[in-house]
């Protein structure tokens, strides 16, 4: 699945260490959409991908896997990002300045160059 929005929260890095004795990390970060009804969308990176995670104010589209999980009864579910691609916002392209060519002027004098 894909989102595409803007980060407005980037939260810390969160690690430890599994039963196993293995290292893990991890980072959650906020988008919001756009549109007419914009949506706050909580997302995770885990493991080295949380080198990825957008910087607030950047626009981002984001490839996610949904999972839930059920313990003591409850349902939890978290969006599992894998792909973050930081979208290229449309800056103006300057233009020179145009400016008004001048006509020889008439044997009448007359001071307007069109």
């Amino acid at each position: 699945m894909e989102l595409q929005g803007k980060c407005i929260a980037a939260l810390a890095i969160e690690s430890g260490t599994s039963k196993s004795g293995n290292a893990w990390q991890k980072q959650n970060f906020v988008i919001e959409t756009a549109g007419q009804y914009p949506k706050k969308v909580c997302l995770q990176l885990f493991g080295d991908k949380v080198n990825d995670c957008p910087n607030v104010g950047e626009e981002v589209k984001v490839s996610f896997d949904p999972e839930s999980r059920e313990w003591n009864g409850r349902w939890f579910t978290q969006l599992n990002a894998w792909k973050v691609e930081r979208q290229q916002t449309a800056q103006p392209t300057p233009q020179p300045p145009v400016y008004a060519q001048t006509q020889p002027q008439g044997d009448m004098g007359d001071p307007l160059p069109f």
